[in-house]
């Protein structure tokens, strides 16, 4: 998941980055809308917020679909920040390229969305240490026990289509959230993406790479380069895991890049490589889910 690293890296970006007045205009609801432009062939969506019962209490969470038809779902796990505004245009946004798509508070065990406060100063250690303990919460039986009530909240939704399969997609450390969930629903998840995932390969007996083995869903892996200079071996082992597994997965590492770039209101965002990552996965979907 993320590390010490990672967080000095982010934050020496917001030091070197933007203002905090021109951060602030950039991350408002118009600056997004420009950052994050619909498709060009843009569904309506309707999104709002729903509550979702789990073995370990209620879930808060973001639900957004076009407004007419039958959609692939996607169960979207966010960063070590959490459920927020920029995750649900996001949602939004994927839900306007035709997809049914539920973006969770993977922390509400703790505490309900918002997780994180605006513009968190990652060189405070009590802001670090606060995070690290939410992350840190986050254990592997954890997510598979939160997989086991999303996906089936998702297959009662009407916006849901129920014979195209599921992706599941997620960011820093949600990214291996995204295996735990395809191992444990390998014939509902076709798709998955991770987008600067972190701790895919470990040394541990319970490393996410682990399962590929038992998923059946198609990949794109997305690494920042500055995680690759860090673990340089992960793509080849990955790669290999995943050929092994005879499944096709796409794992790239987008030059220039810094952990969290594929998410807008983070300093260390790089809006060109993120919408090549961003077209990836909509290749990817179209491709995995569009068929029953």
């Amino acid at each position: 998941m993320c590390d010490q690293d990672d967080f000095e890296e982010m934050d020496y970006a917001r030091r070197v980055a933007l203002s905090r007045r021109q951060f602030g205009l950039l991350t408002a609801g118009a600056g997004l809308a420009a950052l994050l432009p619909p498709p060009a062939d843009a569904a309506p969506v309707t999104g709002s917020p729903v509550d979702i019962r789990t073995a370990d209490g209620v879930c808060d969470a973001y639900f957004t679909h076009p407004t007419s038809g039958t959609h692939p779902g996607v169960l979207m796990w966010p960063d070590i920040f959490g459920l927020r505004p920029t995750f649900q245009h996001m949602a939004d946004r994927l839900a306007q390229s035709g997809y049914a798509v539920l973006v969770v508070n993977p922390f509400y065990r703790l505490r309900k969305a918002p997780t994180s406060p605006p513009h968190p100063s990652l060189s405070d250690p009590a802001t670090r240490k606060e995070l690290m303990g939410l992350m840190e919460s986050l254990t592997a039986q954890v997510t598979v026990t939160d997989a086991r009530a999303f996906v089936p909240w998702l297959d009662g939704q009407p916006a849901v289509s129920k014979t195209l399969r599921m992706a599941s997609t997620g960011y820093c450390m949600g990214g291996p959230f995204t295996l735990r969930t395809a191992a444990q629903f390998p014939e509902r998840i076709g798709a998955g993406a991770t987008f600067h995932g972190a701790g895919l390969v470990t040394g541990g007996p319970d490393s996410p790479h682990l399962l590929i083995p038992r998923i059946r869903a198609q990949y794109l892996m997305a690494i920042a380069a500055s995680d690759d200079k860090k673990q340089p071996e992960a793509k080849t082992i990955l790669r290999e895991a995943f050929a092994k597994a005879h499944l096709h997965a796409e794992i790239e590492v987008y030059p220039g890049t810094m952990h969290g770039w594929c998410v807008p209101d983070l300093q260390v965002y790089n809006h060109d490589e993120a919408e090549k990552a961003w077209a990836r996965q909509l290749a990817l979907l179209g491709k995995a889910l569009r068929q029953a």
